[in-house]
């Protein structure tokens, strides 16, 4: 009876129901062999596991799991994509503050006013003049002109590309006059103005022409892009005004664009142009024809164009002698004048690009281009001191009228921020 009461509450059961028939327990399969099927009578039964396996086996996990994937209805929607901010469109009323379009683009060269040519050359050495003005006013604000002061003085003269040698010896002036006085920021402006109109006066003198001589021939040279055939056609058109004969010569054979940008210069101004029958012709080649063909026409001023030339390639710089070698079989004097162009942008390297030249063709004098607001011009003030060679012409613009004769008291005085 007891055995019978213990296998009545295994099963549940209470004693009403202890007649139920017992069921046999389900037969043991041996391993290797696959179960039978369960017999139809009665619910279905969960499979029992086998009598080695009390215990389930967790299933293989693979070596390299699944990233984890939220479901599409549980994932939040992305934001929209930021515009950049250069697509984004002002409004046409929308006004800009000044501060904020500077700090957008500090090297932006300003924009020359309308005034007269004192006010464009002004705005040329605006970044000049303002490296300076920033130097002066943190230097001298009612303050004496020590030792400390000169040689602070003499940095910021140099940082503004005067040079060296130039900027010792306007360091030196103001020790012999004003050492140990006390001084403002206008009064070094003003001698400063005085000191460098000093070194530039002796430089500041016109190219000389001599119709008589028909044709007086100008050998224009410099390195790439430092504005020769602009400068040409500027010269060009100023000599035609004042009552002269002029015709051009594309001498650079090797940039079929630039003989057709001298051509059409040349139409413009009125002034005949000597070009070559076909690109890459030899431009010494060309020049001698030119001047022969002026000389027979009575020209009495040839500008003569020339290949822009990196000043140290040697090849290049000697096919420059070559023009000059045989522009002097017909001429033994020519060329007259030797007028080599500067970019004022490019600071200090205008330095070594003079003494190349002057060396190789002897320079006779020096035109200074695209002083424009982002400009170098203290560089001026280093190349008269370092060489001495006329500065006969700067340009400030594109038109004629923007290249003009060099002044020096002009210059320095723009230089330093003054009217």
């Amino acid at each position: 009876m007891a055995l019978k009461g213990w296998i009545d509450r295994l099963r549940g059961g209470r004693g009403a129901d202890r007649a139920a028939p017992v069921e046999p327990p389900p037969p043991v399969t041996p391993p290797g062999r696959p179960p039978e099927p369960a017999p139809p009578e009665g619910p279905p039964r969960p499979p029992q596991p086998a009598a080695q396996q009390a215990y389930p086996v967790p299933p293989l996990i693979p070596s390299v799991e699944p990233p984890f994937t939220t479901p599409p209805a549980a994932r939040p929607a992305p934001p929209p994509p930021l515009p950049a901010a250069e697509t984004l469109p002002l409004p046409e009323d929308a006004a800009v503050p000044r501060e904020a379009s500077a700090r957008a683009e500090p090297d932006a060269p300003a924009e020359a006013p309308r005034g007269g040519w004192l006010a464009r050359l002004k705005a040329g050495l605006a970044r000049s003049t303002a490296r300076l003005g920033e130097g002066l006013t943190a230097l001298f604000r009612k303050r004496r002109l020590d030792d400390e002061a000169l040689e602070e003085l003499e940095e910021t003269l140099i940082a503004a590309d005067l040079g060296v040698a130039a900027a010792r010896r306007i360091v030196e002036g103001f020790r012999r006059t004003r050492f140990g006085r006390e001084v403002t920021e206008e009064e070094v402006k003003a001698a400063l103005a005085e000191e460098i109109a000093a070194i530039l006066a002796p430089v500041a003198r016109p190219m000389p022409i001599e119709p008589r001589r028909r044709p007086h021939v100008v050998l224009v040279v410099g390195v790439n892009g430092t504005g020769k055939t602009t400068t040409i056609a500027k010269l060009g058109q100023q000599y035609r005004e004042q009552g002269l004969s002029v015709a051009f010569v594309a001498g650079d054979t090797f940039r079929a664009a630039a003989v057709e940008q001298l051509q059409i210069w040349g139409e413009r101004v009125g002034c005949p142009v000597y070009a070559p029958a076909k690109p890459g012709a030899d431009a010494a080649g060309l020049a001698f024809d030119a001047l022969k063909a002026a000389k027979e026409a009575g020209i009495e001023v040839l500008l003569v164009d020339t290949a822009g030339r990196l000043h140290n390639k040697a090849a290049l710089m000697e096919e420059l002698r070559k023009i000059v070698r045989v522009l002097k079989r017909l001429d033994p004097e020519a060329p007259h004048s030797v007028l080599l162009t500067l970019d004022a942008t490019t600071g200090q390297n205008a330095i070594q690009q003079c003494k190349v030249f002057k060396e190789m063709v002897d320079v006779t004098g020096l035109a200074v281009t695209k002083l424009d607001g982002s400009a170098k011009g203290g560089v001026v003030v280093a190349l008269a001191q370092e060489f001495g060679l006329p500065v006969h012409f700067v340009g400030v613009g594109e038109k004629a009228s923007d290249l003009r004769p060099f002044a020096a008291r002009d210059f320095a005085r723009g230089l330093v921020g003054l009217d």
